[in-house]
């Protein structure tokens, strides 16, 4: 291992054979089950001190110290913990009956109205997993006993709790402004419209597929909702949009930064739970427990990530990667769909931190070289991103939903669930490209 090790010894392999040397070092850390946050770490000391010796590992903690210090981040641990007091309440079973309001006349109504859940809930933290085990407890029970076909019933569940990844204030958004040093509020913007158009595709495949096949969804209810009804199930949506007004509308009005709105969310949330009669002691230490977890491997992952790719920029990786990218073709969409392809491999066996932390450093300047807005990409990165929580093997919106479903639905019932759904997030993916202007820039 000394040998390993001797300092600048690695140099003699050169940038070609170093880089493929890192990255099979890393996968192959990585098939052994190691976390990926160790398995960074790791294998970025290897590198800095077999490349560099140890007068390189300052200027990695250094790197590591400007990503976790960013005022920015501080928004990711507050909506974390937006989504783990909803989590501990009853706003999103009351939210989910209040939109019978708008779903109870239609052929698949209930499906409609968990996509219309889950925008509301993405609007209010940003959080993908934890929406999809609460939408898999509160709308899969009810589409399975109203005799939804079981398929489209898990497609919906699980697509519609990944939009917490398009629709602001995303932590991925988040993520990738801090990776790619891009203005969030602008990535906010910029997402909105491209979140609701997927959330559309979903509302018309679903209603698509209830009125072509009548097995699919049942008849909607023939009676209209007693008056009384629909004022008690008002009541419901009062509180998540007022949350999602003051955290939205205080970024987009120039009110507040991204952090100092996150911090109104939070506020509002607990606000929410005293008025409900629902706020314990107990509730917002278990948000508080789960948020240390989320955040935690959030940040571990985010260190180990800029660990590697600060060694990997040092040693003249990033210069080498970029010459093999725009070498692909002297056409720049053959080399934005270059990208895409290689980010949907990556998604089907990585976390998104990781892709994010690892491929942004990387593809965002070649973006830009290429004339390319770097927003526009971030949207773009966060739709890809999308198809991640579905892609098997690995998909985790598969195993969010399995943690809660029946024992007679199993992994492979739930990703055959996803393929049509996937096919509507690459149609996104491909309407980004070829209509930019629907983010705006």
């Amino acid at each position: 291992m000394m040998e390993f090790l001797d300092f600048g010894g690695l140099q003699a392999l050169g940038i070609g054979y170093g880089t493929i040397l890192m990255f099979g070092l890393l996968i192959l850390l990585l098939l052994t089950g190691m976390p990926l946050a160790i398995v960074t770490l790791m294998v970025a000391l290897i590198f800095a001190l077999g490349w560099f010796g140890p007068m390189a590992v300052p200027l990695i903690t250094s790197r590591v110290f400007s990503f976790v210090s960013s005022f920015v981040f501080v928004s990711v641990p507050m909506f974390v913990l937006m989504a783990a007091i909803l989590d501990r309440s009853g706003i999103a079973r009351d939210l989910f009956d209040a939109m019978k309001l708008i779903s109870s006349r239609l052929r698949g109504g209930v499906a409609v109205q968990t996509i219309f859940v889950a925008v509301i809930l993405a609007a209010m933290s940003g959080i993908i997993g934890g929406e999809i085990v609460l939408l898999g407890l509160i709308a899969l029970p009810q589409m399975l006993r109203l005799g939804y076909d079981r398929n489209l019933a898990i497609g919906v569940v699980c697509a519609g709790g990944a939009l917490g990844t398009m629709v602001p204030p995303s932590i991925v958004l988040i993520i990738y402004g801090l990776a790619a040093n891009v203005s969030i509020g602008d990535l906010f913007t910029a997402a909105f419209l491209p979140g609701l158009m997927l959330a559309g595709f979903y509302v018309i495949y679903v209603l698509a597929r209830a009125y072509l096949d009548p097995k699919a969804a049942p008849k909607p209810d023939e009676d209209p909702l007693p008056l009384k009804e629909k004022i008690v199930l008002l009541r419901g949506l009062i509180l998540p949009v007022m949350v999602v007004t003051f955290v939205l509308g205080s970024i987009y009005g120039g009110i507040a930064s991204v952090t100092e709105a996150s911090a109104i969310g939070v506020g509002g949330v607990i606000l929410s739970t005293v008025i409900r009669r629902e706020f314990t002691f107990e509730l917002l230490k278990g948000a508080a427990m789960q948020t240390l977890a989320t955040v935690g491997m959030i940040v571990w992952i985010g260190i180990g990530a800029s660990a590697l790719i600060g060694v990997f920029n040092l040693m003249g990786g990033i210069d080498f990667v970029n010459s093999l990218i725009t070498g692909v073709s002297d056409n720049r969409v053959v080399i934005l769909l270059l990208m895409m392809a290689i980010l949907f491999v990556l998604g089907c066996f990585l976390d998104w931190v990781g892709i994010a932390l690892l491929t942004l450093p990387i593809f965002v300047p070649i973006i830009i070289d290429l004339g390319y807005d770097p927003v526009w990409f971030g949207v773009l990165f966060c739709m890809n991103m999308q198809v991640s929580f579905l892609s098997p093997p690995f998909g985790p919106a598969a195993f969010y939903l399995k943690s809660v479903a029946p024992p007679d639905i199993t992994l492979g019932i739930i990703f055959r669930s996803f393929v049509p759904f996937i096919m509507l997030q690459v149609l996104a993916v491909a309407m980004l490209i070829m209509f930019p202007g629907i983010t705006g820039r």
